[in-house]
């Protein structure tokens, strides 16, 4: 393993940007690779912030090569550049799904392999990981140990501008497809509850209304998904029309938007008083205000919008 700090005096160091570029790693991976693996140790500034030597960036990228071939990152991050280089030469391993045994990966490795797959485009190696997490971990725990962080992640990278709008898009279609199909294969009790879920007018970020509608139905909800970027009259009409006990509602970005705050006050008064809100994601902290004011309930995360879909459906 090399050590950046040692190599400062001597050798041209990096931003992290330059080192995103340069290895094909996203930023995130990166810093999961150096924490969780001590894959490298970059030199740091003053004010902490991460400084990559050539040889770091070698080191980065040869570590995407071999564990593109299929190799864990947890089995090589400790492995010098010379045996990287012998892993090369070898056949690609054929990793297949096994059942009990891949639910051991840490939930780190599954999104850091989720976002590698992002970062290189790659459908085929995408869809593979979210059907391996899904009979690795069940249903509920590829929700929240797999899809969810997933999605956090990938929200962040591309707010730090580490993944570009196409990687946000690609990733966010593949994963939104992938729910649904899933939730598809889930029957639901003739008697179960029903929600609405979707994401108000001014919200387009529709992968948390997705996985929002997925944990509804393995929670045992009838759920009616209608996307994203929906006006309150609408919802509250197919709210009203399929006579649904809750709406949901994902809020991702931007923060404090007075038009979600508007739509937020309209669909509780198109609303009877019988039929629940709940909202949730990245911003809804940020509306705290108007959702006491509409007496919305708030989650945090997909753990308490489970906790609230299983306290309702007693």
């Amino acid at each position: 393993m090399s050590n950046s700090n040692n190599l400062a005096a001597t050798e041209a160091l990096h931003s992290i940007r330059i080192a995103v570029q340069r290895s094909g790693l996203s930023g995130h991976v990166i810093r999961i690779w150096e924490k969780r693996y001590q894959a490298v140790a970059p030199a740091r500034t003053g004010t902490r912030h991460r400084l990559y030597s050539d040889r770091d960036i070698v080191r980065l990228r040869l570590l995407r090569e071999v564990t593109q071939m299929g190799h864990t990152i947890g089995r090589v991050a400790k492995l010098s550049e010379d045996q990287l280089r012998q892993l090369m030469t070898h056949e690609p391993l054929r990793v297949m799904p096994t059942p009990g045994v891949a639910g051991t990966r840490p939930d780190t490795e599954w999104v850091q392999m989720g976002i590698e797959f992002i970062n290189a485009l790659d459908s085929e190696g995408l869809t593979r990981l979210l059907r391996e997490g899904v009979v690795a971990l069940g249903h509920q725990g590829f929700l929240l140990r797999l899809a969810a962080p997933l999605a956090q992640a990938l929200g962040t990278t591309w707010q730090q501008g580490e993944i570009t709008a196409a990687h946000e898009h690609f990733a966010s279609s593949h994963l939104k497809n992938f729910l649904t199909d899933r939730a598809r294969s889930i029957m639901t009790h003739s008697a179960a509850p029903s929600v609405i879920v979707a994401t108000p007018s001014g919200q387009v970020h529709e992968l948390g209304a997705a996985i929002a509608a997925a944990a509804a139905v393995n929670a045992g909800w009838k759920t009616i998904y209608l996307g994203p970027n929906l006006p309150a009259a609408e919802i509250a009409g197919a709210a009203i029309q399929n006579r649904c006990a809750a709406v949901a509602l994902s809020v991702v970005y931007p923060d404090g938007d007075p038009q979600v705050a508007s739509e937020l006050e309209t669909l509780r008064r198109c609303l009877p008083e019988s039929i629940q809100i709940v909202v949730g994601g990245r911003a809804a902290a940020s509306y705290t205000d108007v959702l006491k004011s509409i007496q919305a309930h708030q989650v945090r995360d997909l753990p308490e919008f489970f906790a609230w879909l299983e306290g309702k459906n007693r």
